[in-house]
C-alpha cells in the first residue's frame, strides 16, 4: 500500500513538472505527432498540450501488445479530441500521423511528451 501511494505521488509529481515544462516550451499553430515502430510491449503514452499563459491538459492513451503505429496514432487521435473537445482540430494524416491545429481564436500551443512506456514506439513531435 505505502509503495502504491508513492508510486502516486512520484507519477503526479512527475506530470505536475513535465505540465510546466510544456507551458515554457515554444508554441504554435500546429504540430505535427509522429509515430514510428509498432508496440512490443503494453503501455501508454502521456502527453501534455499547454495553450499560452493556460495549465497543460494531460492526456494518457493506453496501448496494448501488438498494436500498430496506425492503431496507436488513431487511439491517441480519439483521445485528444475526446479530452480538447472543440478548442483543437484534430486530425490523422498519413495514417502513422496526428495533427492538432489551434481553431481561430485559440491561442497557441505547445506539445510535450510525458511518458511514453511502450517499447518498440518512438514518438517525433513537430511544430508546423
Amino acid at each position: 500500500m505505502r509503495n502504491a501511494l508513492m508510486a502516486s505521488a512520484l507519477m503526479a509529481f512527475a506530470l505536475f513538472l513535465a505540465s510546466a515544462s510544456v507551458s515554457a516550451q515554444q508554441t504554435e499553430n500546429k504540430w505535427r505527432l509522429e509515430f514510428s515502430g509498432n508496440a512490443e510491449s503494453a503501455g501508454q503514452v502521456v502527453l501534455a498540450l499547454a495553450p499560452e499563459g493556460d495549465a497543460a491538459v494531460v492526456v494518457t492513451v493506453p496501448v496494448a501488445e501488438d498494436t500498430r503505429e496506425n492503431d496507436i496514432a488513431s487511439a491517441v487521435a480519439n483521445q485528444l479530441r475526446l479530452q480538447l473537445g472543440d478548442t483543437y482540430q484534430v486530425e490523422r494524416d498519413d495514417g502513422e500521423d496526428v495533427l492538432v491545429k489551434r481553431r481561430d481564436g485559440e491561442k497557441k500551443f505547445s506539445v510535450g511528451l510525458v511518458e511514453n512506456t511502450v517499447e518498440g514506439l518512438s514518438l517525433d513531435l513537430a511544430r508546423e
